[in-house]
Formats: structure tokens, sequence, C-alpha cells
């Protein structure tokens, strides 16, 4: 089954904020979201798109390249390396994942070491499956066992 594809505000707000040290200020004006005193990323409400700062102007025409569908810039971006996503064309677990991507460039190194130490909560076990019960031989039971004819 495939994740159903499109971002609501809320859920990004939600995925934004539940990054360790993540709050909401504005800039420019604009709701938008920083780690630390550093931009993380913003929901532009005037084409809902979300504002990705990517790691250089290489990966970002690339992802242009791959899917401009999904990816686009605006003059305003032209020379910086960030990429426009269209919200309703990716899903939550991909945002979740882009942004895990931007949050360990602009995280302070000592909190990223603490969360990549912290033990991950263990996945839920399914219930063990029982064993089958054996059957208990009882006296009367090996008796007449030992009374029927062996098979060759």
């Amino acid at each position: 089954m495939t994740a159903k594809k499109g971002v609501t505000p809320s859920q990004m707000k939600k995925i934004a904020l539940g990054f360790p040290e993540a709050h909401e200020k504005p800039s420019y004006g604009k709701p938008a979201f920083f780690v630390a005193k550093k931009f993380f990323t913003r929901l532009r409400a005037e084409d809902n798109s979300i504002v990705f700062v990517v790691d250089s102007m290489d990966t970002r025409d690339m992802m242009l390249e791959l899917d401009p569908k999904t990816y686009f810039i605006t003059d305003h971006y032209k020379d910086y390396p960030a990429v426009l996503v269209r919200a309703e064309r990716i899903t939550q677990d991909e945002l979740r994942a882009m942004l895990d991507r931007r949050w360990r460039a602009i995280a302070p190194k000592k909190l990223v070491k603490a969360l990549d130490e912290k033990p991950k909560p263990a996945a839920k076990k399914a219930p063990a499956k029982k064993a089958p019960a054996r059957k208990i031989m009882t006296k009367a039971r090996a008796r007449r066992r030992a009374l029927l004819p062996r098979r060759a």
C-alpha cells in the first residue's frame, strides 16, 4: 500500500515542529520554522509549496530535472540552493525524510549526536505464538503403546 500524497499545512507544521529544538517564528512577515537560529523550512501559502533548502545548486538542479511537477523555483530562489516542493505531490513520510536531511545539516552537532545515540523505541512485537501443547504420556497410554504392534 502506498502512502497518500498531499501534505496539509497542519501536517507540515506538526512534522516540522517534531524535530528537536525546532520552533516557529516569522521570516519576512511569513510563518517559518527554525532550528537554533537557522532557517529550517516554511510553507508558501501563495502556491501551497514548501521551501526546502538543499546542500548545493547541483542537487537543486537535479531535483528540478527529475520531477518538475513536484519541484520548482521562482525568480526569488534562482540564485539559492533551495527548491520549492508542491505539497500536494509528496507524502508525509517524504516530507519527514527531506526535513530530517535539512535538520541534520543545521542542528547543533551535539544535538544530532545525542539523537543518534538515543535508543530507538522498540518496535511492537507480535505476540509470540504458543508452542503446540505436548501430549503428556500417562502410564495408561504408555502401556497401550507398548502393546500395539510396531510399524516397520
